[in-house]
């Protein structure tokens, strides 16, 4: 699935009224965890409406930041998180929930369902940027001897 099918399948739960932002994220990518979808959209329920007051932080943000941790197995999701955030907020406007609905401006910056696609593709970008990543520091064929690597004495016999 593209990141862009992703997004759209994320914003259609939340259209549907039976996620809420948080929900919708981590519903989407529940095909890549290993947790089942009813659990995930359990864990999340709290983050309604930038976690029931719409003065914290976008649900879907949080949604993004919960699945990263997944997908990273706890290995420098932190780094990762921050990358969504700056993203998210280049791509919504704000990241506080009550900012974005324009609550006191009157001025919405961006509706639940841009911000749930807005966070999925925050976090697709920033897992690919970090699978990049990995993959440019992987040890190749030619660079497989390292000064940690010590040659076994067959490897040193052969000149």
């Amino acid at each position: 699935m593209t990141a862009h099918e992703r997004a759209e399948l994320a914003a259609q739960y939340k259209l549907t009224g039976g996620c809420n932002c948080c929900q919708a994220v981590v519903k989407a990518f529940s095909d890549t965890t290993h947790i089942d979808e009813s659990v995930l959209q359990q864990l999340a329920a709290g983050f309604a409406s930038g976690m029931g007051c719409m003065e914290a932080t976008c649900g879907a943000l949080i949604g993004a930041g919960m699945i990263a941790g997944l997908q990273t197995n706890g290995n420098k999701t932190a780094q990762l998180s921050r990358k969504i955030h700056a993203r998210f907020k280049e791509l919504s406007g704000a990241t506080i929930c009550k900012e974005l609905k324009g609550v006191g401006t009157g001025t919405v910056l961006c509706a639940c369902e841009d911000c749930v696609r807005n966070a999925v593709l925050a976090l697709e970008e920033a897992l690919s940027v970090a699978e990049a990543a990995q993959h440019k520091d992987a040890p190749t064929a030619a660079s497989a001897c390292s000064p940690t690597k010590r040659p076994t004495m067959a490897e040193s016999a052969i000149v």
